[in-house]
Order: structure tokens, then sequence, then C-alpha cells
């Protein structure tokens, strides 16, 4: 697919399909000025009639444009004009994105952009557009039968811009919303890969083949032996049961000068999570090979940095591991030495995200970064929490807490801030080690995020739990790339604030 920009009004456009703007209100928008009093019309009694009524996120294809140089157009619903802001522009956006790529259309020129929408400016409307046709492109494909695809393989997309628009800025939205929408494919390929395709060793080799991609970045691997060597028992103890040997994958990216400190981003990658000797019921246990969703995203966030060349120095960490059960299974009850040195009662061998992040997060404090923040689908009470619509946040740092609101807020992909405190640290308390894995049955999201808080000791450090919104379930069932838009925007404002 090749993005364009163009300045030019509807009515002198050559195009097969154009995403057009409606109001709820019948006001009119900027995209339709230039339209024939008869299409005009049309579009007015398919509102009347009902077929389309404005409302954010409904669409209508009309087939019969006139003389008009567009062939069809493609109405999306932005809700009533003075109740327009950001959330209901990019409901439009994904739906018209959605309804359109689906289409057999060659060349679609998007004029949603031409609404003045508060908050967001013209390389946030070009970056959003570019991003939600990447992420309504992706096709499953890997481990199936090949078929048709009657979509054109060379698409042109074009978005309209104001003739006093900073055509820059449109660029630059595009160019980012690319490389983000890629990024976050990406993530979803890895976490939609089964379990024997996407194993550890997998993670690793398509780690090695991101460095391989720009000479800013190195990958080192470390392999069992090695972590043994550095004491890191708490991740070793989480693949007793497999057969498959454990990989930490550290990627290095060198966008600044070297006494910039870095960021580290840590990702939980389980690529498949039976429970161990805690097993877990057999229901829905197939989801479990998207337990490494966090991994996926943090590698994903690093190709969006190779691509967009970011002025940042970045360490993705990747934990990657399988939890089985077996003869040398980790078993409730055991006791393992961390890296740090602590000892943890391992009492419910399914909640090992823990065990192998307590390790990675201590390796990550010898790069002295900046900030960390570590991405994992920890624990089922964040979904029970917040649903899927959230990621749960945790930080002791209000800064770096609020830096990643706001680039939730403003990507889309938000987070909500739930609380960490030393109130809880008594729910992990054991009576033969110095912690436990786990607390009571209550506040499970908080508990886990204040283990994890022991292995960070004053880092600047946030945890995001993305239990709820890695993946989808039901006949959607698969991977949403969350939290890469996120992230990507956090980056992007470090970016921004450390070279300012």
């Amino acid at each position: 697919m090749e993005f364009h920009i163009t300045t030019d009004k509807l009515d002198s456009l050559q195009a097969d399909l154009g995403i057009l703007p409606v109001y709820q209100d019948g006001k009119p928008t900027t995209a339709a000025a230039g339209l024939s009093r008869g299409l005009r019309s049309r579009i007015a009694q398919a509102m009347a009639s009902g077929d389309i009524q404005g409302k954010p996120g409904e669409t209508l294809l009309l087939t019969d444009t006139g003389k008009l140089g567009v062939k069809r157009l493609l109405l999306a619903g932005l809700g009533r004009k003075d109740k327009l802001d950001a959330k209901a522009w990019n409901k439009a956006l994904a739906a018209a994105a959605k309804r359109s790529e689906r289409s057999a259309a060659e060349h679609v020129v998007e004029m949603l952009g031409l609404e003045q929408v508060p908050g967001l400016d013209e390389t946030r409307k070009a970056r959003n557009f570019a991003e939600q046709w990447h992420y309504a492109s992706y096709r499953y494909t890997a481990t199936r039968k090949a078929a048709e695809d009657a979509r054109p393989k060379n698409r042109k997309l074009t978005v309209t811009a104001s003739g006093g628009a900073d055509l820059a800025a449109v660029e630059l939205g595009l160019k980012q919303g690319q490389a983000i929408g890629r990024a976050r494919n990406f993530a979803r390929e890895l976490g939609n890969l089964p379990a024997n395709v996407c194993t550890p060793a997998h993670l690793a080799a398509e780690a090695r083949k991101l460095a391989r991609r720009s000479s800013r970045v190195t990958a080192k691997i470390l392999l069992e032996k090695e972590m043994k060597e550095l004491g890191m028992n708490s991740l070793l103890s989480v693949c007793e049961g497999s057969q498959l040997k454990p990989r930490l994958i550290v990627l290095r990216y060198k966008g600044a000068p070297s006494k910039t400190p870095p960021v580290a981003l840590v990702g939980k990658g389980v690529t498949f999570d039976t429970g161990g000797i805690s097993l877990k019921p057999g229901s829905a246990m197939d989801e479990m090979k998207f337990d490494m969703s966090g991994a996926g995203s943090v590698l994903g966030v690093m190709q969006a940095v190779i691509e967009l060349q970011l002025p940042i120095n970045l360490v993705v960490l990747a934990a990657a591991v399988e939890n089985m059960p077996g003869g040398r299974a980790t078993k409730p009850g055991d006791i393992v030495k961390a890296m740090s040195g602590e000892t943890i009662e391992i009492l419910n061998t399914d909640a090992e995200g823990r065990l192998i992040l307590a390790d990675a997060l201590y390796y990550a404090l010898r790069f002295k970064p900046s900030r960390i923040v570590d991405v994992a689908t920890l624990t089922g009470a964040c979904l029970m929490a917040l649903g899927r619509h959230y990621s749960g946040l945790f930080s002791k740092s209000d800064p770096l807490a609020e830096e990643l609101r706001l680039a939730g807020e403003d990507s889309g992909d938000p987070v909500w801030r739930l609380p960490l405190g030393p109130e809880y640290m008594p729910e992990l308390k054991s009576n033969f080690a110095d912690m436990a894995n786990i607390g009571s049955r209550y506040a499970g999201a908080t508990t886990a995020a204040c283990f994890l808080s022991r292995f960070v000791k004053d880092a600047n450090w946030a945890h995001l739990d993305i239990a709820g919104t890695a993946w989808k379930t039901g006949s959607s069932k698969g991977s949403t790339g969350r939290p890469v838009p996120l992230l990507a925007e956090f980056l992007l404002g470090c970016a921004s604030r450390d070279s300012a």
C-alpha cells in the first residue's frame, strides 16, 4: 500500500472510493463542500430514511455518485458536530478503515481529516489513519491453507488536507502511523502463532532479525547456562518442567549519545502457560499461547523505533520460557533464590510471570535506565478489575505514571492506574523465605505489582498489566497488539522531552 497527500477538493478528485464524514445533526462537513445538489440530496435522503443516522462508527456505502470523479462514497458517522471529540472521530475512522479495507477499491481517499477535532492536530489525524488502516489490513495466514485474496495488492491511499495545512506535519503523521501500524501487526502475528511455532527460540530468532535491520541495534541472547551463572533461579524455575530451553533476549538500540541513559522495556514471554503443577482449567487453555504478549509488544516497539530512527537509547528485554508440568517441574512450596539474592517461596506455579520478570527486571538495572516499564499478561485479577478496555498501570513514580497515562490517552490505548503501596506488602509474607510469590485472593493485581517492585529497588519503574487487553476472545479471538501504540507514543514523548 502507498500513502499520499492531496489538497484537492472532493469534486476534483479521481478515486474508486471516498470516505466522507457526516454529522448526526445534519450539519455540513468541510469535505462535502462542492458536492452537487443531487448528491447532497441523496446523502440527506439516506439519513432521513434511517439508513445511516450519523452516529460515531456507523457507515453506509453509496454507489451512485453521479458525475463525481470518486466512484463510490463511504459515509462515516461522526455524531453531533457540537459533541465531536477525538474518541468519536477515532471510532468513525476505525469503522471506515475496516469497511473500506475489505473493498476492491484500488484508490481510496480519506476525507475525515478535513474536520476540525479538539485534541487532534494534522499529524495525529494522519497518523491515526495510517495506523488504523494497517490494523484493518492484518490477516493471519501463517498456519492456514492459502486462500485467494481479492484485495488490491498495490492500493493507493490518499489523505486529504486543507489548503492551509502543514503538509510536513501530515507527512510525519503518515510516517509514524505506518511504523506503529506495522509494529503492532508484528506483535499480533507473534501472539497469534501457535505455541509449537512461537517458542522461546523463535522469539530469539525474531529478535536477531530485528537487530539485523539496523546498525544501531545489537542483540544478545542469554541461554540457560549464562542465566544459571548469573543466579537467575527465579526465572529458570518456571521452565523446569519444559523440554524447551529458556531465552533472555536483550536488544540495545543506540540513537542518542552514549552518556544518555536508556529507557528499558521488559516483556513477559511465556510462550505457553499450562500453570505448571498448579494446572490451569482446560477451558480456554489454548489462549495461553498469548501469555507471551508482553514480549511480543516490546519487540514490536523496537521495530517501530528502528523504522522511525528515534533519537533515544533503548534497551528491550524479553524473558522467554514455557511453563509445563513434568517430573522436574517446580512444585508449590519450593523455594528459589532470585538474581537479587532474595529467596522466594513458590506457593502457586501459575503465578509464574512475576518469577521471570523478577530476574529480568533486576538484570535491567545494570543498564542504569532513566525509566523502566515492564509489560505482562500478569493477572486475571486485573482483567476482573478493568475488563478489556484499560490496561492496568502501577508505579510509585507519579511523573512516570502520568507520562504513561497521557501516552495511553493520546494513542487510544488507555491505561488505568491502580494502587501500589506498602500496606499490601504483608500479603507476600512467607514463613520460609524472604517472600512468597502470591498473596491472598484479594487485590491480586496489586500484590503482583508489589512483588515486582521488590526487584527494581529505587529505579524509576512502572508495570503494565495487559491481561485484559492483549487479546480478544470468542469469534474475534486473536492478538490485539496492545500496548504497542501506547509504548510507541511513550517513547516518542521520551525522545521529545529528553532532547529538549
